[in-house]
């Protein structure tokens, strides 16, 4: 009987293993079965909830059904670009022990009690043991938790137990005698101390920001003389001082508290030390800094293996040292029920899987991949760097600067004193786009953009918060900075010219306007003024916006590599023209001048084809009378008889008649009649211009240089990262010719304008009668056409 237990255990063990392969090779491996073409056009309609199936459906269409919906966006996106979908967890090996525990958690959940206890407790030692012996934490406690903060709020409520010695029974009416008092930096993740009270039910006076240090020593290390004044403060004010949250790594910019200082000051006054952050990974290598070091000493900490060790859905685990199990239980750091310790299996499993060696392993990778971009940002001009610790530092920090190349944490005073508002705005700009872009263009290198309070915007490198998850390799940091080599001469380029631009704009008046956007990442931005006048605001606000987006057009089409875009989402000023990055080889005189004379090309076209419909009208009105005219002087020159259709023709035959009467030519633009003399003896149109006499824009350019660069300049020096995004350059053209009028919406190839398209009328007597026509065409002088010919 025990022997056919075990066999049904261990088939039903195998089994969990198999389905969890099939659904990891299905979701996984992102290839559906050639069959299952039917199946993903069933489920095109899950959006719209269904009936349940009356018969059941096999696991293999469910996963497929799941499938579908993980990816239902890039099949409906299957034509966009590949590089701009987010990049997927790469979940290894380690990656679905953890998966696999998830899935035993719940098999293991139904055995009998006295089983399950003996299984569990064996886990939950197990994993406790293993963690404080990596992480260095001696005697200590583990709580696992799947909110990362939960197990600050656990430790908090032992502390609330441990001092008020009547809470079990009196519960809060106790505090009301001492309030109770939770000290956290200001450099603490946002929304962390207010969570906290708020599962306390504690007021949020009871939260007191620490500030920290900003004349002497690090910008993000917790003031330990300032806490000390305001420990002693709330207790002389009555309240009891009770717990102290510390950094080591804080959320944003990775420094570590003075944790030996703060533990030795929690001891002074009985406060409950409680320390988090990134850095606490590193306990785990051979050799830790004693700045870390000191959080092996406090009373709790929250480490997430999951995050450093790249497993998926694994808990947060909060180790602590606490001597009364009863209040441990009371807090809710300890269970009764034997389901929840089943919480370290996923973990229970990836530790033994990875072993001791493989979690070193990984999070000495991470640190050796700190410190490689480190070196390589040290040699980099206009690039600057803010560590704590450069020897050990896990997180790096830099950003675009042209000062010299120096250690932000030096400088960070005295250049930020240097720049105005206006300056150090741009900057942060600056340096958001570079994040942005380096984000974009290198994926696997895990780079975000942090603010911060005294440096301003920074690009931040964590691997050990993103290295195991997205599979970063030293190649990763190598491809960052090459991006580098080539963003940072633009971005440098471009703050040197944005003054030039400014000035330019201003001398081209008030056609142009020059509009201040600091948050924009570019050369700057700028709008065509409409000088009609006359028009109330509506209208004129109307005819800007047509005007500038037909002159964004036309910028867009130029055979160049600034990128122009429109208004962006988080700027204030409309209908404007947004500059781009540049290359220190633009001609940004000639960038204004083109951006001038385009505006006012479109402009002049749309007055032209605005009073077109007027010129029309009066010139048909015009037409009208002249054709009368003509007709009468026509019968009076050749006589009633000659008007008769069969008189007329015999009379013409035998005795023709050169009429004196000539075709007029209509001239949109000028809105006049005129003779058509002169295109029959010159053989061209009046007034047209010769192609050979229109100014190009690139006529200042050598051959095969693009726009707008200065003569000697390489044609080919832009790098394709030389825009935020850049235009098809399909759509460019290789010269552009101008000419007074042109509409945005006429072909650019087309050499002829509307202002010398013309209507050829013939006189009132050759209308509608086919004798006459006949005859008329007779009589036309050799070598000439008829008018209506299309001449």
């Amino acid at each position: 009987s025990k022997a056919s237990s075990l066999i049904m255990v261990d088939a039903a063990l195998a089994q969990v293993g198999k389905n969890l392969n099939e659904a990891m090779r299905i979701l996984g491996d992102g290839q559906m079965e050639p069959d299952a073409g039917t199946e993903s056009r069933r489920f095109s309609r899950t959006s719209i909830p269904g009936p349940l199936q009356g018969d059941g459906q096999d696991v293999t269409t469910i996963l497929h059904l799941v499938h579908h919906l993980i990816h239902e966006e890039e099949d409906e996106e299957d034509g966009s670009d590949k590089a701009s979908q987010p990049r997927i967890q790469n979940v290894g090996e380690q990656g679905h022990m953890a998966l696999l525990g998830h899935s035993l958690a719940a098999y293991i959940s139904v055995l009998d009690r006295e089983r399950l206890r003996k299984l569990t407790t064996r886990i939950l030692s197990d994993t406790t043991l293993w963690l404080c012996r990596i992480f260095r934490y001696d005697n200590g406690s583990a709580y696992f938790h799947e909110d990362d903060r939960d197990g600050l709020v656990k430790v908090c409520r032992l502390a609330i137990n441990a001092r008020y010695e009547e809470y079990t029974t009196e519960g809060y009416a106790v505090l009301s005698s001492r309030q109770p008092v939770i000290y956290q930096s200001a450099s603490c993740r946002p929304g962390l101390g207010q969570h906290l009270c708020n599962q306390l039910g504690l007021p949020l006076s009871s939260l007191c920001t620490v500030p920290c240090n900003t004349i002497f020593g690090s910008q993000h290390q917790m003031d330990v003389a300032l806490l000390d004044k305001l420990i002693k403060e709330d207790t002389d004010a009555g309240k009891l001082p009770l717990l102290l949250i510390a950094n080591a790594g804080t959320p944003e910019a990775g420094h570590t508290d003075k944790l030996s200082r703060l533990k030795e000051l929690c001891d002074q006054h009985g406060i409950w030390l409680h320390v988090e952050g990134v850095n606490l990974a590193t306990l785990a290598l051979a050799q830790v800094t004693s700045a870390v070091m000191g959080a092996t000493r406090s009373d709790s900490m929250t480490l997430t293996p999951g995050r450093w060790l790249g497993l998926p859905a694994v808990t947060a685990v909060t180790l602590y040292r606490h001597e009364d199990p009863a209040l441990s239980l009371a807090a809710g750091l300890t269970s009764s029920q034997p389901v929840e310790k089943l919480r370290a299996l996923p973990l229970w499993l990836s530790l033994q899987y990875l072993g001791h060696n493989g979690i070193v392993q990984k999070i000495r990778h991470a640190a050796a991949l700190s410190q490689h971009l480190l070196l390589k940002l040290k040699s980099l001009t206009c690039i600057r760097t803010s560590v704590e610790d450069e020897q050990n530092s896990p997180v790096v920090l830099f950003k675009f600067s042209q000062e010299s190349n120096a250690d932000l944490k030096e400088l960070s005073v005295s250049a930020v004193l240097q720049f105005s508002g206006r300056e150090k705005e741009v900057l942060d700009t600056f340096n958001r786009w570079m994040g942005e872009q380096l984000a974009q263009l290198v994926p696997a290198s895990g780079v975000d953009v942090v603010e911060l309070e005294d440096e301003g915007t920074c690009v931040r490198f964590s691997p050990l918060l993103t290295a195991a998850v997205l599979g970063t390799q030293q190649e990763d940091v190598d491809e960052v900075v090459q991006k580098l080599l080539e963003l940072v001469p633009m971005m440098s380029a471009t703050m040197n010219l944005r003054q030039d631009f400014r000035e330019e704009t201003h001398r081209h008046a008030p056609s142009l306007t020059y509009i201040e956007e600091l948050s924009w990442p570019g050369l700057g931005a700028v709008r065509y003024e409409s000088q009609a006048e006359g028009a109330d605001e509506s209208r004129r606000k109307q005819e800007q916006k047509k005007i500038n987006d037909a002159l964004l057009t036309k910028l867009q089409e130029l055979d160049t590599d600034i990128f122009f875009s429109t208004d962006p989402e988080f700027v204030t000023e409309e209908n404007c023209i947004f500059v781009g990055m540049v290359t220190d080889d633009v001609d940004v005189s000639e960038l204004v001048d083109t951006i001038s004379t385009l505006g006012r090309d479109i402009e002049e076209s749309g007055r032209l084809l605005e009073n077109m419909t007027e010129r029309v009208r009066k010139g048909i009105l015009e037409a009208e009378l002249q054709l009368q005219k003509a007709n009468e002087e026509k019968l009076l020159e050749e006589g009633m008889l000659r008007q008769l259709p069969v008189v007329g023709s015999v009379l013409n035959w035998f005795s023709p008649v050169e009429s004196s009467i000539k075709g007029r030519t209509f001239n949109l633009a000028a809105g006049s009649l005129d003779s058509t003399d002169v295109t029959y003896s010159t053989k061209v149109q009046a007034g047209r211009t010769s192609l050979q006499d229109i100014p190009t824009l690139s006529a200042k350019r050598l051959s095969g240089q693009r726009l707008f660069r200065r003569p000697g300049a390489g044609s080919d020096s832009m790098s394709e990262t030389s825009s935020i995004g850049p235009a098809d350059e399909s759509s460019g053209v290789e010269s552009f010719t101008m000419s007074p009028n042109i509409h945005p919406s006429m072909s650019m190839s087309q050499p002829e304008t509307a202002e010398h398209a013309e209507a050829y009328v013939r006189p009132a007597g050759l209308l509608g009668n086919p004798e006459q026509v006949e005859a008329e065409e007779e009589r036309q002088p050799e070598g000439q056409e008829e008018d209506l010919s299309g001449r």
